[in-house]
């Protein structure tokens, strides 16, 4: 199951079904979900995902408009049933302030994480000066 960031409405789960994919013919490959669990804390948002039995070089990673996604791919090949292959994706909103641009992607033992800064919003008391307009009067 997704761990949901707070505030993050339900309905993504409906765009991880999409992403998922619908029943398809034999002759196309299935696309699959992945197990995703997201945090925010200490100014960085991380995401791990699971994915057991796939190749670094077979994941892709982009980030457009706000939105993370993942692709990956698998490929089977037997003897008794020929070749299979799987696909996997996934897409999440990105925190609004997230620096995608400083964001770094590791995998290990079949866990991919991607860390990215979050800078937190700056909220606060400004103190505005109020300016005088100029007179003429100085004749």
């Amino acid at each position: 199951m997704t761990e949901r960031l707070p505030g993050r409405s339900a309905l993504s789960d409906l765009s991880d079904w999409a992403e998922a994919g619908f029943p398809v013919l034999d002759d196309i490959p299935a696309r699959h979900g992945i197990h995703v669990e997201e945090s925010l804390a200490d100014g960085r948002y991380v995401l791990r995902a699971e994915l057991p039995g796939i190749d670094a070089e077979d994941i892709e990673i982009t980030v457009a408009e706000g939105c993370l996604t993942l692709r990956a791919k698998r490929s089977d090949e037997t003897a008794q049933q020929g070749r299979a292959e799987y696909h996997y994706g996934h897409s999440t909103p990105l925190p609004a302030s997230a620096k995608s641009d400083a964001a770094t992607a590791e995998y290990q033992h079949g866990v991919l994480t991607i860390t990215m800064p979050v800078p937190a919003a700056k909220t606060g008391v400004r103190t505005m000066p109020v300016r005088e307009p100029l007179t003429a009067s100085a004749h």
